[in-house]
């Protein structure tokens, strides 16, 4: 319904371009209009959302690293690799950009008629201003005026501060929080059934700014976050090969069949099943250490979040001709990896936005064009399911790591 509401709102715009617009410009205001409310709505819920997502997520991963050495180092190995995928995520999106540069033409047609870059830190910034940035003297100020890295870091240090607490306090609190976060998404649901309206409102208006020239761009778009997702997930083998004795091979053989119920379903968790049988049988690890780690990397590991999430604000920022600064850069891979936490395990609409919103706005990017975005993430979410599923049985390979069979 989305991605049909997106072309029709393109082919609208561009025919009315040509054959004129019924009402002409208050017409043409009123459409702009539905359209930023309904921008405005989803933007709303962003700070509530990810700061209870996040005080969560961490609350959940304190307690899930004291419950014994095994799960301890599952989380240790997540960090490690989602670390490692932020590092990757920044040279595979301008990598990709710089080898398939976006076409000027296509992309003035995405951006036509969005408002200017919000005002952020500039590239002339001195790398103090960033570091001012990452501790808010007022988290409630931080919060009302977008400064999201701040937000986050207060969001983290609470949800640790959190998990010492006594169990009479900590389960209500953190109780507290999970409630707030079901409520924004019980909202983002309701929004995003508005969907099709708001998201035909964005592109007719971007039609009738620059004809169907923006449908190039969306395809483009596709393309570059399908690869750098491929690409995060081809890295598994060589990682599973050399730290968790296994052949490529017997990996490859072990993780298909949950590959692809990931690429039918794009559900980590429908997933679950088959992970934990082709982990048992395929990859020799026992009963006990699949039923413990595969769940908590579905509950709070997603190796493509990160990856995906940034190579969307790069490709926003590559739209606007923005060039962030290394300070911005930094504080964007710092929300990727601390988002990404929060946002485990919601559906796919709704953790779209939650994940990138704040990343862009760490990095200083316009967030007008995510809703034309988010119509054509069903091809990308794929790609983001099925290498989060060969990540997850990578980690339980490594953390139980047995000896190596004959291969």
């Amino acid at each position: 319904m989305v991605l049909a509401a997106l072309a029709t709102g393109l082919v609208a715009g561009a025919w009315a371009q040509t054959a004129g617009l019924p009402g002409g410009t208050a017409t043409a205001d009123m459409v702009a209009a539905l359209g930023q409310l309904w921008l405005n709505a989803l933007r709303m819920t962003i700070v509530p959302l990810v700061f209870s997502l996040l005080v969560v997520g961490i609350a959940s991963i304190a307690d899930a690293a004291r419950t014994g050495r095994t799960a301890a180092r599952a989380v240790a190995i997540f960090a490690v690799l989602i670390v490692g995928a932020t590092l990757y995520a920044i040279g595979a999106a301008y990598s990709l950009l710089a080898l398939w540069p976006i076409d000027p033409a296509g992309g003035a047609a995405l951006v036509a008629g969005a408002p200017p870059a919000p005002e952020g830190i500039g590239q002339t910034a001195p790398f103090s201003a960033f570091v001012q940035t990452i501790a808010p003297a007022n988290p409630i100020r931080a919060a009302a005026e977008d400064a999201i890295l701040g937000l986050v870091v207060f969001a983290v240090f609470f949800g640790f501060a959190a998990s010492r607490l006594p169990e009479r306090l900590r389960v209500p609190l953190v109780t507290l929080f999970e409630a707030v976060a079901e409520t924004m998404i019980v909202i983002v649901r309701w929004v995003l059934a508005a969907a099709p309206l708001g998201v035909f409102a964005l592109s007719l208006g971007v039609g009738l700014s620059a004809g169907i020239g923006a449908a190039g761009t969306l395809v483009h778009y596709v393309a570059v976050i399908s690869l750098s997702c491929l690409g995060i997930t081809l890295l598994m083998y060589p990682l599973v090969a050399l730290f968790g004795r296994v052949s490529l091979f017997r990996f490859a053989r072990a993780a298909a069949p949950a590959q692809v119920v990931a690429f039918s379903t794009q559900s980590s968790l429908a997933s679950l099943p088959v992970m934990v049988e082709r982990a048992v049988d395929a990859l020799g690890i026992s009963r006990a250490g699949a039923g413990l780690v595969l769940p908590l990397a579905v509950a709070v590991f997603r190796i493509t979040s990160p990856v995906a999430n940034l190579g969307v604000a790069v490709y926003v920022a590559h739209l606007f001709g923005l060039e962030p600064s290394a300070g911005q850069l930094i504080a964007a891979g710092l929300a990727a990896i601390l988002v990404s936490i929060g946002t485990v395990g919601l559906p796919g609409q709704v953790s779209f936005f939650a994940s990138i919103a704040p990343i862009c706005i760490a990095m200083g990017v316009p967030l007008e064009v995510l809703p034309l975005l988010l119509a054509v993430e069903v091809i990308p979410d794929i790609f983001r399911t099925v290498g989060n599923v060969t990540a997850d049985l990578a980690v339980t390979r490594l953390v139980e790591r047995p000896e190596a069979e004959p291969r």
